[in-house]
């Protein structure tokens, strides 16, 4: 029981990571019905962005506010970077064909892996520590302050973005977006506006993901990005794409799906987990846990 506790608490610290990211896809997915493969990519920026500010804050000690600063620079920069990937990438392909804003995604992933590797290096880099470091014992299972700093703060955000989407002026917006973009026109949205803020705060979360994965597993690399940005996809899916609460017990679930076979079978089905079960939701359930089968007119 105490090995199963264990394994839960490291599968809730890790599904937390991907319910961020999932987010982004979901949001994006939601107003746009795109899938932005370029949102892992953002997520790995979103590391290296929280990598150098840790380091021009090299003097501080390690303390939560020195951890919140860097996360809310990393939050700020990758917002940025998103508006920018909308404005330039997206958005002129915009009325294209899926497949046109399907391979443009694509393309805008490429380009951001490898101009990483052209500016941060291919070598992979270490996080330095941005918070005091402790263990806690509780009935036999080990829980470690970053692990509880991870769950924490996702659960903060994910509880923000829900109160930003139900209870504000410009998160009704984004509803009615989703909901049917050309009406929203019509009642006077500024859909642009709304697009693009929905890339932002999907793009802040993923460098929030970013800089927390850092604190936990401290070696970041350029192409890190692919691997957590298809599994968060597969979560997105898993909940129902376009739904964000979906989102974020899809990342749970696949989070602590992986460790839980880590734990108990082995790890080299770790990876291969995430897309089992896309391939089983596809085939049982193509709408996802809280999605709904839609009709499309042909």
């Amino acid at each position: 029981m105490t090995t199963f506790l264990q394994q839960l608490v490291n599968g809730l610290s890790l599904g937390s990571i991907y319910a961020l990211i999932a987010l982004g896809y979901t949001m994006v997915y939601g107003v746009l019905r795109l899938i932005n493969f370029a949102h892992g990519d953002v997520y790995m920026l979103g590391a290296y962005v929280g990598y150098f500010l840790s380091r021009r804050l090299r003097g501080a000690e390690p303390s939560l506010p020195r951890a919140l600063v860097v996360m809310l620079g990393a939050m700020l920069a990758c917002a940025l970077v998103g508006i920018i990937i909308e404005r330039f990438a997206y958005r002129p392909v915009r009325r294209a064909a899926r497949l046109t804003l399907l391979i443009t995604a694509i393309g805008v992933s490429l380009f951001i892996e490898n101009a990483a590797q052209l500016v941060f290096g291919p070598d992979p880099k270490f996080f330095p520590s941005l918070a005091p470091r402790a263990d806690f014992h509780v009935g036999g299972v080990r829980l470690t302050s970053e692990q509880l700093t991870v769950i924490a703060v996702s659960f903060l955000l994910m509880v923000l973005l829900r109160f930003f989407i139900l209870k504000t002026r410009t998160g009704k917006a984004m509803r009615a977006v989703s909901f049917n973009l050309d009406a929203a026109k019509l009642m006077g949205i500024s859909t642009d506006k709304i697009i693009a803020i929905t890339f932002a705060l999907g793009s802040a979360l993923a460098a929030a993901a970013g800089v927390l994965i850092g604190m936990q597993i401290p070696k970041i690399d350029p192409l890190m990005g692919i691997l957590y940005g298809l599994k968060a996809f597969v979560a997105a899916v898993l909940g129902g794409i376009g739904n964000v609460p979906g989102a974020v017990i899809g990342g749970l679930l696949i989070g602590t799906s992986e460790v839980m076979v880590v734990g108990y079978l082995s790890s080299t089905f770790r990876d291969a987990i995430a897309f089992g079960i896309l391939i089983l939701v596809l085939l049982l359930r193509p709408q996802g846990i809280l999605g709904r089968a839609q009709k499309e007119k042909v």
